[in-house]
């Protein structure tokens, strides 16, 4: 999938870094937000961000629409306006649900990977992307339980993507997360995608659990991207060719330098792959 935003890497923009982006960011640099936190009708936070998307590209990445259950007219209206503001390169929403039947339970809980799940996922899609006049990318989800399924998540991933029309975003710390915490192999999942709808990749830190009767790995954004992690990005990029990559860090956020220091690593290996030669009948 084409994307919108130029093949740099960027970074999930924070309230503690707004002044610093303005002037000490490279030129390159784009930055994400989630939009619920800009949904205002005005104030300080809307001044910055219209001073940053005037100097740096702008992607939206949503974590309210609960794409997998009943979409609120409401919140797609706001993020309309929203988006038709600060016109953004990008935007963004996870393959998960949040809400039903106007109870919201604050989290990103998974979906069953079966036929009616998938029906209303599409369905929901076709809905976003008509009232926002463009595609959107959808994210595949950490996960910490087996889900009841009829396919795989790969599949039905994909299967969302022929029907919509969207394309993905894919996030590699999830790709690791789920694969330790369910027993697969991360390197299969990323074979299985259809590499040329990616059209973002998050990078992000995780955390082992605090109990001690279990191994899992928490999707937290508070922590360092780990080695494993940087590994199958440069294996997908190695496969798939260059695309916009974003440093998440949501908890525990670090110095603006710190942060850009991860963000030219990935810059720098953005910057060593070529994208793979088209093969021609």
């Amino acid at each position: 999938m084409a994307s919108a935003l130029p093949p740099h890497a960027g970074i999930g923009l924070k309230a503690d870094h707004y002044r610093d982006v303005l002037e000490r960011a490279p030129a390159e640099l784009w930055a994400e937000v989630h939009p619920e936190n800009y949904m205002v009708e005005g104030g300080p936070r809307l001044a910055w961000l219209e001073a940053i998307r005037d100097r740096h590209p702008l992607s939206l990445h949503g974590v309210g629409a609960s794409l997998g259950s009943q979409l609120d007219s409401d919140h797609v209206a706001r993020l309309k306006a929203l988006a038709d503001r600060f016109e953004p390169a990008q935007i963004s929403e996870h393959v998960a649900w949040s809400n039903w039947e106007g109870v919201y339970y604050g989290d990103l809980l998974p979906l069953p990977y079966t036929k009616e799940a998938l029906d209303r996922l599409c369905a929901n899609i076709d809905r976003l992307q008509t009232a926002l006049k463009r595609p959107i990318l959808i994210e595949n989800p950490s996960l910490y339980i087996r889900v009841a399924g009829e396919m795989s998540e790969t599949a039905f991933l994909s299967e969302a993507v022929r029907r919509t029309g969207c394309g993905l975003l894919l996030d590699i710390n999830n790709v690791f997360v789920s694969a330790h915490n369910l027993g697969h192999d991360p390197h299969a999942y990323l074979d299985a995608l259809p590499a040329d709808s990616v059209g973002e990749i998050h990078l992000a830190g995780h955390a082992e659990d605090a109990s001690p009767d279990n191994d899992l790995l928490i999707d937290n954004h508070g922590a360092p991207i780990c080695e494993a992690v940087w590994d199958l990005y440069r294996r997908f990029m190695e496969k798939a060719g260059p695309r916009p990559t974003l440093i998440e860090r949501d908890a525990a956020i670090p110095p603006f330098a710190d942060l850009i220091a991860e963000r030219d690593r990935a810059e720098t290996m953005l910057a060593g792959i070529h994208a793979p030669e088209a093969v021609h009948a």
